[in-house]
């Protein structure tokens, strides 16, 4: 699944189910990202490391040691 910062997750679900896991879901991002919402096309102010798009509920995920990388959140579901 993930091996320290080295490791790659398959999907966002992964990626999500991972950080809730470890409890990093509610932490803060250090610096904010926008990113485009892949399925409403609107912006996503990524706040916190697992946030929900206002616009359509598609969850956003990314790991601690991924955060300076916008290019690693991913998507994992509407709701999920």
């Amino acid at each position: 699944m993930h091996d320290g910062c080295t490791g790659s997750f398959g999907s966002g679900k992964a990626v999500v189910d991972k950080i809730r896991m470890m409890g990093f879901n509610t932490r803060p991002m250090p610096e904010g990202v926008v990113i485009t919402c892949i399925e409403c096309g609107g912006d996503v102010s990524m706040t916190h490391l697992e946030t929900k798009c206002e616009g359509c509920g598609m969850v956003y995920g990314v790991t601690p040691c991924s955060v300076a990388y916008p290019e690693r959140i991913k998507a994992a579901g509407i709701d999920y």
